[in-house]
């Protein structure tokens, strides 16, 4: 079916564009939540007397959602479920789990927002991209845990790795430095010592 885009989606097309897509894809996503037009004669007529609305309309949703974006910079959250000894959750983690636990931290989000690389089937800590406009898409962290004392103690083991990180850079950069000392040392004693020869041929 070739439909009219009113607004940009992610890997179809941007708004105005004409482009064909699945019957499906049309019929039970793009067409009822008004994201695009049936691709006719009459309906290109409307688009065009009303194209500048669409793209007001398309501006404001683009300002709303870089709002939002700023506000969830960084955002994680911790979702209690029931595992076996070995991390194997029973059952899995779905997109309703994490949008409702998005809403009570106070961000608007909607499961179809959420997008899964793979089902959510162990403990510990998960990324997760979220499509707030499809010009704004962030990650963020989900982490997963038989209790909240198991999360909390993920989460300080998480730290800790971080700190160990930046601490092992610190010490390559100071073997780094010091190599470049004991480098510079060298060369300082084989010019003295080239010197010390050439005064010694000379006498």
């Amino acid at each position: 079916m070739e439909v009219i885009l009113l607004e940009r989606i992610e890997k179809i097309g941007k708004l105005g564009d004409v482009v064909k897509v699945k019957d499906g894809f049309a019929r039970n996503y793009l067409l009822p939540q008004n994201k695009a037009l049936r691709a006719n004669k009459e309906n290109l007529s409307i688009y065009e007397k009303e194209k500048e609305k669409y793209e007001k309309l398309n501006k404001d949703k683009l300002s709303a959602a870089e709002k939002i974006a700023k506000n969830m910079q960084d955002v994680s959250i911790n979702i209690i479920k029931q595992a076996s000894d070995s991390g194997q959750l029973y059952g899995s983690v779905s997109t309703r789990d994490i949008s409702d636990e998005l809403n009570n931290q106070g961000h608007k989000i909607e499961k179809k927002q959420i997008v899964l690389k793979s089902v959510i089937k162990t403990v510990g800590q998960h990324e997760v991209r979220v499509v707030i406009h499809p010009e704004h898409i962030i990650n963020i962290k989900v982490n997963i845990g038989r209790t909240l004392e198991e999360l909390t103690f993920k989460s300080e083991e998480i730290e800790n790795l971080a700190d160990i990180e930046i601490t092992s850079e610190e010490v390559e950069v100071k073997a780094e430095d010091k190599l470049e000392e004991i480098q510079e040392e060298d060369k300082t004693e084989a010019k003295i010592e080239n010197q010390e020869n050439t005064e010694e041929q000379a006498n």
